[in-house]
């Protein structure tokens, strides 16, 4: 054999230099040219709050003159809906080469630009396996009176093709709905109190989402240690969630202001203990409000222990709403309290007590909490 020949059978016998993942850190570079960059099938679920291109003209102001803080960025700014479908599609595009086979991608959207989102995803081979709406539960008024008051986003969940496989865990998800189905119509408040992020008293990001969104989402379509791609950061409620979770991240985000404010955030975000990151594979019961939507909420941190009124029974609160009692059973708040007490029924909203600033409370009493929070 030539030595022409043995360096060509060398070249081809060499093992290609496998590429990084920037794990757990934030890209601060345009979204598609920071794709281009990353590996082909090496994401296992995207999440992605695009540009919405609202194309707000003027100011608007509420009946007693004041500013309504909307979206005036330049960021949401596009010349044209052709130059809007231009980006959609080259953004998507991107995101269907660098899913994994068994990936699937997750885009949230307003009546101004989903349908849109939704067509460039089918025309790229996406296959939609729902949309799920997020009805808010303290939406902004219309103030002119002039339309419905737009009350709801649409969020496209869509895997890699018709026969791919994804990953759902349903029984996570019917756990954490207080052993109903979980429905494609959730209920959240739009994100505020301490958790909306300030700058001297302005929101450092005008559409920043709430975490209890984002923990059903991973906790439905992720496993501990995957790959959760965010190429639209923002203040990184995608990376804080995903590190409670126990699931790596990399966010994409050009503003200076934003890529600060996620990286004090997500700094300064706990992980979750990993015997309450092992999630629920099962069974009834159902108030108004799931347990796990507390959860969800931050009403009950995962790896709090609770206890009945006696103390005589502990169980340790995991992440997707499920109970984990000291001797290994595993359950809701309702089937626990019953296999613990050997009853045919128990209700674990008054069963199970937590300990808060004025001693042991039923866990229903956060319900209420929630309750009075939550409801207009």
């Amino acid at each position: 054999m030539g030595v022409l020949e043995k360096i060509k059978k060398a070249r081809v016998a060499a093992p290609v230099a496998a590429v990084e993942l920037p794990l757990d850190q934030i890209l601060q570079r345009d979204c598609i040219a920071a794709m281009r960059d990353l590996p082909a099938a090496s994401i296992d679920m995207i999440f992605a709050d695009p540009p919405y291109n609202l194309q707000l003209g003027g100011d608007l102001s509420r009946p007693d003159g004041s500013h309504v803080d909307a979206v005036t960025d330049d960021w949401d700014k596009f010349d044209s809906l052709s130059v809007y479908d231009k980006f959609t599609r080259e953004w998507l595009a991107e995101a269907k080469r660098i899913l994994k086979p068994n990936g699937a991608i997750w885009v949230i959207g307003s009546y101004h630009n989903i349908f849109k989102v939704g067509s460039a995803i089918q025309d790229l081979g996406f296959w939609i396996l729902n949309d799920v709406v997020w009805r808010k539960s303290n939406p902004m008024p219309n103030f002119k009176g002039t339309r419905f008051t737009n009350a709801h986003e649409t969020l496209i969940w869509a895997s890699m093709g018709e026969k791919a496989r994804y990953t759902f865990n349903y029984r996570s998800m019917k756990t954490l709905n207080d052993e109903l189905q979980m429905r494609s119509d959730w209920e959240f408040p739009v994100c505020g109190g301490p958790e909306r992020l300030k700058k001297d008293g302005v929101k450092v990001h005008p559409t920043q989402k709430p975490e209890a969104l984002l923990y059903r989402i991973l906790l439905a379509c992720t496993k501990p240690g995957d790959v959760v791609l965010d190429p639209f950061f923002g203040t990184g409620t995608t990376g804080a969630v995903a590190k409670r979770l126990g699931r790596h991240w990399i966010g994409i985000e050009r503003e200076d202001d934003y890529v600060a404010a996620a990286r004090e955030r997500i700094d300064a975000a706990l992980p979750l203990d990993e015997s309450a990151l092992t999630t629920m594979q099962s069974p009834k019961s159902a108030p108004k409000v799931a347990f796990g939507v507390l959860v969800e909420n931050g009403y009950l941190t995962p790896g709090v222990v609770l206890t009945d009124a006696r103390r005589k029974h502990r169980a340790l609160v995991r992440a997707d709403g499920s109970l984990e009692s000291v001797c290994g059973q595993t359950g809701s708040i309702h089937k626990l309290g019953s296999l613990l007490q050997n009853a045919p029924a128990c209700n674990g909203w008054t069963f199970w007590h937590h300990d808060g600033p004025d001693g042991l409370k039923p866990i229903d009493t956060l319900r209420q909490t929630y309750l009075l929070a939550t409801q207009p």
